[in-house]
């Protein structure tokens, strides 16, 4: 028989061994707090020194090297840094190398000694590299999750492009628009494909393909790189004043073919034929990869309206509540609304890229109006400070990852035949579409606008947050190996010569958006109708109905409805207007101003402001209140003299006919419907 002390020397062991644990997982857990403390730290430092650098640039007036070049280029030299001069000393003892598994689950529960540890799954390592387990794990400290980028870096981005959109410009170009977006990404995207596979095809025969690489994976490769973001490009246009209508067709370009980018390439993941070769054409499973397509793209366009139209009419509701009595709640509802539109939009099945765009373009043009002037002023600087630090921050882990990212395969074919393959793809998507356009456009889309977009077709973060989604196959991670050096070629290159090649096209710079595009006052007797020829029939359409019924109901700006709507609908004209929008009747919105469909041959003018224009597009009016004294009689006999006024429910459009008028962009005297 054991005496009471010895019974209790194991118990008291085993104490003393659960206590030790505990104070070794405690420092382990206190060791990994300091190290992502560090490594955040590590990217703040990054974005600090990128600040920091564009101010020298600005004011230095430096144009060849744009601050996402800056960017990568920090972040290139971080990671030489982390890659090659720090390296941590390896306990080999803490690490089990005789563990065989047969498959590779998420979450692994191991049994020591009667105690659970549950053990998740970081990735693979290659053979050469179990030595260095330990450098690996510190290199894989500063890797993000790639869902970090499509769930919190990219939204922000997308919604800014949706919500700064300039409207009136971007609807006066929409069909090319829509052409370069939708017609030219499917082109880029099959010629890229097609071409990629050639170039697969000679890597076979010449023994350089270590892997799998099918022609789905080449389809796939030509959507993600068909994503263009020429935000350096853009950057030197706005601070230029470079033609708007230029401005305007590479912006909506870009905007609209990330998002068909997005869908594009998931509907080519899709692609799931009958059989147990699932890389084989077959018909039937290539017209629902259409499908796919066309209900993805449908259903995330329906979803980012439906919620821009529910948050304009929340925002009415709450302002009876006297909500835009406290702005920063008014901010920050306004700023979760927004944001959960692209994560509903992903829980359902959608993309959420396409939902946030529409989403940020229907609350730029209803929501918008409904908050207060502070939140108004708070909501674009909000997102447009959130744009800036979110790109600046891909753009640097796009130059860390090129050292920090463990499993690259470069191939010099392949580069060679990408490099090659996007240049062609992008040369069919613009000069064939330029031709077909040019046939039906009243302002033709010059040659030298034609080789400017060509120029700028730069690659940025759509296509690596694209490419960085799935590195877990050979052929996923050589794509993104060369998908690297292409954003890095585009940025530096393209993107640094963007004044270069302005010189040599001879484009216009300093014009102001506001008068771009209009010419001189055309003689009495001329046709007036030009705003029919240059303005889609649709968008007029639209345009009309928005004016006089939607801005009416989801905003307090524009005509009352009990001016736009029939006579017999009155007494639900009067309960669905506010009395706010009594009061704000006189005021025309910079917001709607924007949409006016050519601010050509064109005058609205009710309550205290008139915007006129003439047939050519030149602004029209008096002299404004602070040059000259202009009373409201004289005013009126000013509009009535010579002008023929045309009343439509409620708005009156005044169209001039006299060519002695000076360019006025707004008159801001007291006029009376």
């Amino acid at each position: 028989a054991l005496n009471p002390e010895q019974s209790l020397v194991p118990y008291l062991d085993g104490a003393e061994d659960s206590a030790m644990e505990n104070i070794v997982t405690e420092k382990k857990a206190e060791e990994s707090h300091r190290q992502d403390s560090a490594d955040l730290l590590i990217f703040i430092m990054l974005l600090t020194l990128t600040i920091l650098t564009i101010w020298l640039f600005k004011h230095r007036r430096f144009r060849f090297l744009h601050e996402t070049g800056l960017a990568m280029i920090y972040g290139l030299l971080v990671g030489v840094v982390l890659r090659y001069g720090i390296h941590v000393p390896r306990d080999i003892n803490n690490v089990t190398l005789s563990c065989h598994v047969n498959a590779s689950p998420a979450t692994l529960l191991v049994n020591v000694s009667g105690k659970f540890y549950e053990y998740t799954l970081k990735g693979e390592i290659s053979a050469k590299e179990v030595d260095d387990v330990q450098d690996n794990e510190m290199l894989r400290k500063v890797t993000f999750d790639p869902e970090v980028f499509f769930n919190i870096l990219l939204p922000p981005i997308i919604f800014h492009a949706g919500y700064s959109l300039k409207r009136r410009h971007f609807f006066r170009n929409m069909g090319s628009i829509l052409a370069y977006a939708f017609l030219g990404t499917v082109i880029s995207c099959f010629i890229i494909g097609l071409l990629m596979y050639g170039c697969v095809m000679l890597m076979k025969q010449i023994g350089q393909l270590a892997g799998d690489f099918f022609f789905t994976d080449c389809l796939f490769f030509g959507a993600i790189v068909s994503a263009t973001d020429p935000v350096t490009v853009l950057a030197i246009f706005n601070e230029l004043q470079v033609d708007a209508d230029l401005y305007a067709l590479l912006f909506g370009e870009s905007v609209l073919n990330d998002a068909v980018a997005v869908v594009l390439s998931s509907s080519i993941v899709a692609y799931q034929p009958t059989g147990d070769n699932s890389h084989t054409f077959e018909a039937m499973a290539m017209l629902k990869s259409f499908g796919v397509f066309l209900g993805v793209f449908s259903g995330s366009f329906a979803l980012g309206v439906a919620t821009g139209i529910m948050t304009a009419l929340i925002s009415i509701t709450l302002f009876f509540t006297k909500l835009r009595d406290f702005q920063l709640l008014e901010t920050a509802l306004f700023f979760l609304m927004s944001w959960s539109t692209f994560l509903l939009a992903e829980a359902c099945g959608f993309t959420g890229v396409v939902a946030v765009l529409f989403c940020g373009i229907t609350q730029a043009h209803y929501t918008y109006n409904n908050l207060s002037p502070e939140s108004q002023d708070r909501t674009k600087q909000l997102f447009e400070l959130l744009n800036f630090l979110a790109e600046n921050f891909i753009f640097s882990y796009m130059g860390l990852t090129l050292f920090t990212f463990q499993n690259h395969v470069f191939n010099p074919t392949f580069i060679i035949g990408a490099f090659l393959a996007i240049f062609l793809g992008r040369a069919a998507n613009i000069y064939p579409l330029s031709f077909l356009l040019n046939l039906g456009r009243r302002h033709k889309i010059n040659s030298n606008f034609q080789h400017m977009m060509m120029f700028a077709g730069l690659r940025g973060a759509m296509t690596f947050a694209l490419s960085i989604r799935d590195t877990a196959t050979y052929a996923r991670q050589m794509m993104f190996s060369t998908t690297l050096l292409v954003v890095f070629f585009t940025v530096w290159i393209c993107g640094g010569g963007t004044t270069q090649m302005l010189s040599w096209q001879r484009i216009r710079v300093g014009v102001d958006s506001d008068q771009d595009n209009c010419g001189p006052i055309v003689p009495d007797g001329m046709d007036r109708r030009n705003t029919k020829q240059e303005s889609a029939w649709l968008f007029r359409i639209w345009y009309n109905f928005d004016h006089n019924y939607l801005k009416p109901i989801l905003t307090h700006s524009g005509p009352p409805l009990t001016a736009t709507l029939p006579t017999c609908c009155a007494p639900i004209a009067r309960c669905l207007t506010s009395p706010q929008a009594y009061e704000n009747e006189g005021q025309l919105k910079d917001d709607d101003s924007d949409l006016i469909l050519n601010d050509c041959d064109i005058s609205l003018t009710y309550g205290d402001i008139t915007v006129s224009t003439d047939a050519s597009g030149a602004r029209m009016g008096s002299q404004p209140a602070a040059n000259t004294a202009t009373s409201s009689d004289e005013l009126d006999r000013e509009l009535t003299v010579g002008d023929h006024e045309l009343v439509i429910r409620g708005t009156r459009l005044v169209l001039p006919t006299r060519d002695s008028e000076l360019p006025l962009a707004l008159n801001r005297s007291k006029v009376t419907s």
